[in-house]
């Protein structure tokens, strides 16, 4: 009775709605301060105003502060719910806590409390963030094995968690072939990671082949999957396929990213086309792009190429001038 009439106070219902509003607005501090004024209007927080408090310090990636407040719940005997969990979960995920983010999902099951899909998917991103790919793919599978349905989100974050241990590009292939095997759709992110994974691997044909398998499946291809192709295409030193994807990028007008030109400057460096990474570079102020750092080290790489290059060039032509003069 006491919980029905705190819920029911408007003071309360106030509070938790701003704290919410701040949450989304990602003012995680002013979050906090009207939670502190919660208690100064001697009101106790309901589990909604938690839950509101910690989804604040998720937004803003205060791990500590979403603990610390999940602890407070659990001492005031206020039960955190799977909202609760799943908010400060979330959190350590994104502050690449990904013990903390285990530690809280077996917590839940101590609590008595059943994770759901998002839970899950908060726990696999945690993973994927720490480099852990097998705690990634084991918590995958464990979604089948509490009889719920993985969505897109949770293969993505396992297709993810293998491109960042660079060696288990086939283990991400297996897993974006898998989407479609549970009859999901792959989204424009499965197929990023899969491309990005697959170019980790030094796979650039198996990158560019997802990348126009997109266009297959009527998937509208963004700047996000451009740079996984030219990345894969550019560790492979394939520079012909670098600079195609740069065109098709501007013909499709999407918004150019300065990491692509920068890949694309950095592999006419390495393949010692000097000419083509000075004319990337002039493109960059056409498409209204900022050339970076990487632009101008492998820009002046690839000049420094050529200065040896001529120098080369300018000996061997002495050398042979002096031996005709000799004759």
């Amino acid at each position: 009775m006491r919980e029905a009439k705190l819920e029911s106070d408007p003071n309360v219902i106030s509070y938790s709605a701003g704290i919410s509003a701040c949450g989304r607005g990602e003012q995680w501090q002013r979050a906090l301060t009207l939670f502190s004024e919660v208690r100064e209007a001697k009101l106790e927080p309901s589990t909604i105003s938690y839950n509101s408090c910690i989804g604040a310090c998720e937004k803003g990636v205060q791990w500590q502060r979403a603990l610390s407040l999940l602890s407070q719940m659990r001492d005031e005997k206020s039960e955190p719910d799977v909202t609760s969990y799943n908010h400060a979960v979330h959190a350590c995920g994104k502050s690449g806590q990904w013990q903390q983010a285990l530690s809280l999902l077996s917590g839940m099951s101590k609590a008595k409390l059943e994770s759901n899909v998002i839970s899950y998917c908060a726990g696999i991103r945690a993973c994927q963030k720490g480099w852990q790919w097998e705690q990634a793919l084991s918590l995958l599978r464990e979604i089948s094995q509490a009889r719920l349905e993985p969505n897109v989100a949770s293969y993505r974050g396992g297709i993810s968690a293998c491109e960042k241990s660079r060696g288990q590009w086939q283990r991400a292939l297996e897993l974006f072939r898998e989407i479609v095997g549970v009859g999901l759709e792959p989204s424009v992110g499965s197929y990023s990671a899969g491309i990005s994974a697959c170019g980790e691997g030094e796979q650039w044909q198996l990158a560019t082949s997802l990348l126009c398998e997109m266009g297959d499946v009527k998937l509208e291809r963004d700047g996000i999957c451009y740079h996984a192709g030219i990345s894969g295409c550019a560790k492979a030193r394939q520079l012909q396929h670098v600079l195609s994807l740069l065109d098709d990028m501007r013909e499709a007008m999407l918004e150019s990213y300065v990491h692509s030109y920068s890949t694309g400057i950095s592999a006419c460096a390495k393949c010692g086309q000097w000419q083509r990474a000075l004319a990337l570079l002039s493109e960059t102020s056409e498409v209204k792009v900022e050339p970076d750092v990487v632009s101008a080290t492998a820009l002046g790489s690839a000049r420094v190429r050529k200065a040896h290059s001529c120098t080369r060039l300018c000996r061997c032509s002495t050398r042979c001038g002096n031996r005709r003069g000799e004759d």
